[in-house]
């Protein structure tokens, strides 16, 4: 079964490499690896791992933070590897059908950036609708968004009062983007974790902006 690993680790030579030997002491198979952020000495690294039948995830925590200096952030089921060219793969295939680029859009922006699921919301006076959804999303309604609309990319507190309490019961992490206009929302969530780290939010800012002017044009 294949795992995505999220860990903090010294931004040091060697220090992955400790790591990917550590993971192989317990059967684990790295299948690919990205750098979700780097800074003050810092990596996050996110890897996609297989582990041998019958071993337990915990295994993975365990060895990964064997290695000084590296905390594992969350750990969960993944199917398939990191693909970092999928965004233009997906900006073709909107371009190629705009009619049903928002469903396409839902349905392939949790693959880019590892999330679970896909909303996209529209804000109006009558209040909040819901234009595309991914097929993993919830069907639980939203219709009282505080924070919409929305000016720019930010991360949303996933305890706010808003979150439907399956989300919550979920510990479900969120992030939003304006796609390109305030009123209509790009919603991401990813239950259990881990968060969203800064890079990834303007990763899907910028994302949302190419999607924007595809759609628009």
């Amino acid at each position: 079964m294949s795992f995505l690993i999220r860990v903090q680790l010294p931004d040091s030579p060697g220090t992955l490499g400790a790591v990917a030997t550590a993971l192989g002491t317990v059967g684990a198979d790295i299948l690919s690896v990205d750098v979700v952020e780097r800074g003050s000495g810092v990596a996050i690294d996110d890897l996609v791992v297989e582990l041998p039948s019958g071993r337990l995830p915990d295994a993975l925590i365990t060895a990964a933070e064997s290695v000084e200096g590296v905390e594992v952030d969350a750990v969960r089921p993944y199917a398939g590897v990191l693909d970092t060219h999928r965004e233009l793969e997906l900006v073709e295939e909107i371009a190629a059908q705009p009619s049903t680029g928002l469903t396409v859009l839902a349905e392939g922006v949790p693959k880019i950036i590892r999330a679970g699921w896909a909303l996209v919301l529209h804000y109006a006076d009558d209040g909040v609708h819901r234009l595309a959804a991914s097929s993993a999303a919830p069907e639980a309604s939203v219709t009282d968004l505080p924070w919409l609309p929305l000016e720019r990319a930010t991360v949303l507190d996933g305890e706010d009062t808003w979150v439907p309490d399956t989300w919550q019961e979920l510990g479900t992490e969120l992030a939003a983007t304006p796609l390109g206009k305030p009123d209509r929302t790009l919603l991401v969530g990813r239950p259990g974790g881990p968060m969203f780290r800064a890079a990834e939010v303007a990763r899907l800012a910028h994302f949302a902006g190419i999607v924007a002017v595809v759609l628009d044009s």
